[in-house]
């Protein structure tokens, strides 16, 4: 039995679309992380936070559990707290290119894969109307970096350069060929 350690909508829409059957159970657990902490390093050791916490729940399943940032300059934008912030996070990323890092951790029984997918997408200049009535809508609020590439934010993404799923939330061809690779080990 697949457990995915997120109550992400975004991931649990990408999971069965790719036509996983599998329960959506939160891991309920700290998500800080040290000052200066390295972006690839925070989303790995999130994920891995997540899943130990489900495994552990579910000792006979497979727990996969994710966590992506937003990184723009080296600064880590996570979720934000509130409509002038998710205000701020897309004028920062307005005209710039920025990084979508989202670390992935599958455990099943003694096998643990860790590791994280870097997507770097540039924006077009947003203009103070565009922004406002973005955050207005209501979409960038629950998410890394204030937009959702899935909905109306992909309207400010110029180009991208990596793994389109990564900045949803989930890489979701790299995850199967992990789960494929667990199967045909018997493990």
């Amino acid at each position: 039995m697949l457990f995915l350690a997120s109550s992400s909508p975004r991931r649990s829409e990408l999971l069965t679309k790719a036509g996983f059957e599998f329960t959506a159970e939160p891991a309920g657990v700290s998500e800080t992380v040290l000052r200066g902490t390295p972006p690839m390093q925070i989303v790995e050791q999130l994920s891995a936070r997540k899943a130990r916490a489900v495994a552990k729940r579910h000792p006979d399943g497979t727990v996969l559990a994710a966590d992506t940032v937003v990184v723009l300059k080296g600064r880590v934008l996570g979720k934000p707290k509130d409509e002038a912030a998710a205000k701020a996070m897309l004028k920062l990323l307005s005209g710039n290119v920025h990084q979508v890092y989202t670390g992935y951790t599958v455990i099943r029984g003694e096998k643990f894969v860790c590791g994280h997918e870097v997507t770097s997408v540039e924006f077009y200049v947003l203009s103070p109307k565009e922004i406002d009535a973005y955050v207005a809508t209501g979409e960038p609020l629950d998410k890394a970096g204030a937009y959702g590439i899935q909905g109306r934010g992909a309207l400010f993404v110029k180009r991208i350069n990596g793994d389109f799923y990564n900045i949803v939330g989930l890489p979701i061809a790299k995850i199967s060929r992990i789960l494929a690779g667990l199967k045909k080990s018997g493990e």
